[in-house]
């Protein structure tokens, strides 16, 4: 088996600073900061913008899309609609 193939693995601090969270986890990701962390250790500690406390929809603040809206200006702009005959058929 190859030695050193894989990264270095330890514990960090994820900080959410929009939220004011942070979350201690195991990583490879490396932070030029230490924080104190709650059980007294001293941990790395790196910046995210976005986590599950500030994500639009973790919170339930996401925008929901009108397709229902989309398709119907489609079928008024071009037909289509239910209850038009495509005009393919024999009568």
């Amino acid at each position: 088996m190859q030695q050193d193939t894989h990264p270095d693995y330890h514990p960090v601090v994820f900080r959410d600073r929009a939220a004011g969270y942070a979350f201690l986890t195991r990583s490879t990701a490396a932070g030029d900061q230490t924080i104190e962390w709650d059980d007294g250790e001293t941990y790395p500690v790196v910046d995210v913008e976005i986590s599950s406390e500030s994500h639009p929809f973790y919170t339930g603040k996401a925008r929901t899309v009108d397709s229902e809206g989309r398709v119907a200006r489609f079928e008024r702009r071009y037909g289509g609609g239910a209850g038009q005959d495509s005009g393919g058929g024999a009568a």
